[in-house]
């Protein structure tokens, strides 16, 4: 994964890898909360989109494929004003050219704070420009 991106400015850390399966940690502070002091929807989809690209770029070959996040829905279930939220994304659908994810995002007591379901597309590298 790139050093600069959306991931560093929202303090996102990918804590694992292992195949068709990662954990991501985003902080709930002042980059990742909305106006009234809560977790933003849209950090906790940034964090749940990160995990499935990285879990997706994990299962490709990255010298011929690249992918992008195609889809993604979240439903946010409980508040969070700060800590640490724990993504753990798994494939759920590891096609040719698409892969579905299932993100699941919890707290530090392991309560659910978000889930989220990512489609990312696998698209062959041009050969050319980019």
């Amino acid at each position: 994964m790139k050093e600069k991106g959306l991931h560093q400015s929202l303090g996102i850390e990918v804590v694992d890898i292992v195949e068709g399966k990662v954990r991501a940690t985003m902080p709930v502070d002042d980059r990742t909360r909305q106006p009234y002091g809560y977790l933003h929807g849209g950090a906790s989809v940034a964090l749940a989109e990160t995990a499935a690209s990285v879990g997706t770029a994990a299962l490709i070959d990255l010298e011929k494929e690249i992918c992008f996040g195609l889809e993604i829905n979240a439903n946010h279930v409980r508040p969070k004003k700060e800590g640490l939220v724990t993504a753990i994304a798994e494939a759920v659908h590891r096609g040719k050219t698409t892969m579905v994810w299932d993100i699941r995002i919890k707290d530090e007591q392991d309560r659910l704070i978000s889930i989220s379901r990512c489609t990312v597309a696998i698209v062959p590298k041009k050969v050319d420009s980019e």
